[in-house]
């Protein structure tokens, strides 16, 4: 059983880049007619370790995109980073979207779809390998890969977990 290993972080703290995911308009009919309105997914992270996303509503597409960048300000989690990629494969499951992470060589790149591309560019893995599999709504993609990259423990954190000295995680 894996257990979630969620370490939040304060935004005030560092310096964060923001990427727009996705954008959509959204239309509400009232008896005088349609009234439109926008909602934008976005990613904040340091590219060093630091990731969040947030969603923004509002009648104009600027003001949608600053609130996103305000709930994903809120949201942010810490991801280990072992040489500029992940520490070992692994699987993020929100609602319908399913997401798989591989680690890859140094020089391999983000091999990974538009909306996981924001996530680990922001999150500073620089090597990784990724399919998306099930929903390609960007809203679950998001949340699945920003699932995926919490579950992610590096070699110190689980001989810690599991009382024993670092040697012991990798040789039995």
């Amino acid at each position: 059983m894996s257990t979630i290993n969620i370490k939040r972080v304060k935004a005030n703290e560092i310096e964060l880049k923001d990427r727009l995911v996705s954008i959509q308009r959204v239309a509400k009919v009232t008896k005088g007619g349609r009234t439109f309105s926008f909602s934008a997914i976005v990613v904040v992270g340091d590219e060093n370790g630091v990731v969040g996303y947030g969603l923004g509503k509002a009648k104009e597409v600027t003001e949608a995109i600053s609130k996103g960048i305000d709930d994903a300000k809120k949201n942010l989690v810490k991801v280990p980073i072992i040489n500029s990629t992940i520490p070992h494969e692994q699987i993020g499951k929100f609602s319908g979207g399913f997401v798989f992470l591989k680690p890859a060589a140094n020089g391999t790149g983000v091999i990974a779809g538009g909306a996981m591309r924001a996530v680990l560019e922001s999150a500073g893995v620089h090597n990784v390998l990724a399919k998306s599999k099930g929903s390609s709504n960007p809203h679950n993609v998001v949340k699945a890969t920003i699932s995926a990259l919490s579950k992610l423990r590096d070699a110190q954190t689980v001989a810690q977990h599991r009382g024993v000295s670092l040697n012991k995680v990798f040789n039995g």
